[in-house]
């Protein structure tokens, strides 16, 4: 069987990233990635920055993004799209919607910070390549201004993980709507990293696989075509857990190191292939 070095799973400075997608290409061809996928969040800005610098170093680059959505019974996930065309009419209809959530509710989460003593505004905020504000830009806003001491302090009970913060959400749009969208822009819907899915028991637990799989089955009937069984966040067990519960309901398998930094060279690994 032949194996592909691969990483779909990326972000960018187009969002929350650290790189550009020229740096982490330039980077994934001098590691002799087979192929990588440019995934940032709720945008499309930084695809055809990737796709000519993929050009240029003959990588294949596969257009992505990854969006925040949520279960009929409101539980959140985080589902990717492969190969979609950026340029789509009703993708871009759906982006607009999203930049604006994230816009409200990053105006109550800074205020719930100054409320907390932090002395914040988005003028501190360095913006991604296309005015993207996540909390991982804000922890780090709040770290250059010396309020914190390290981007865990960022995301703790103190700051952004208080009960205050934690209580601002993002309107986040339905899975169906969101793996309708991905399939009209010609794309191929994945769900990321399950094992992050909140409220349905003890990650890794009993519990938890009935209740992801009973998700993944109800996905499958809206379209879904894949799960990111291997992530850094998911160990060798359950990695093949998740084989598994990909291979039942006929899905496609993929591997992401969910990397959000400056140097590819060092993405997160994964459990091994099987």
């Amino acid at each position: 069987m032949d194996y592909y070095k691969v990483d779909y799973h990326i972000h960018t400075v187009y969002s929350d990233g650290k790189a550009t997608p020229t740096e982490i290409i330039k980077k994934a061809a001098e590691l002799e990635y087979d192929r990588i996928a440019i995934t940032d969040h709720d945008n499309v800005n930084g695809l055809e920055e990737a796709r000519i610098a993929a050009e240029a170093l003959n990588m294949t680059v596969i257009p992505g993004i990854e969006i925040a959505v949520e279960t009929e019974e409101k539980i959140g996930l985080h589902m990717l799209g492969y190969e979609i065309d950026p340029k789509n009419p009703e993708l871009q209809d759906f982006l607009s919607r999203l930049i604006k959530n994230r816009e409200e509710r990053n105006e109550q989460l800074f205020e719930v910070l100054r409320q907390q003593g932090f002395d914040i505004s988005v003028e501190d905020v360095e913006v991604g390549r296309n005015s993207f504000i996540g909390k991982p830009l804000i922890v780090r806003a709040l770290l250059r201004k010396g309020l914190i001491k390290s981007e865990k302090e960022g995301f703790g009970p103190a700051a952004l993980g208080s009960k205050a913060c934690r209580s601002v959400k993002k309107a986040k749009p339905k899975a169906r709507e969101a793996i309708e969208i991905i399939e009209a822009a010609g794309g191929i819907p994945v769900l990321a990293h399950p094992i992050q899915t909140r409220g349905i028991g003890r990650p890794g637990s009993e519990e938890f696989f009935e209740n992801i799989e009973k998700i993944i089955r109800k996905l499958k009937t809206q379209g879904l075509k894949g799960l990111e069984c291997y992530h850094p966040d998911q160990n060798e067990e359950q990695s093949s857990r998740f084989v598994e519960i990909a291979g039942k309901y006929h899905l496609h398998i993929t591997r992401g190191s969910d990397f959000h930094g400056s140097d590819f060279a060092k993405a997160e690994k994964t459990a091994d292939y099987r």
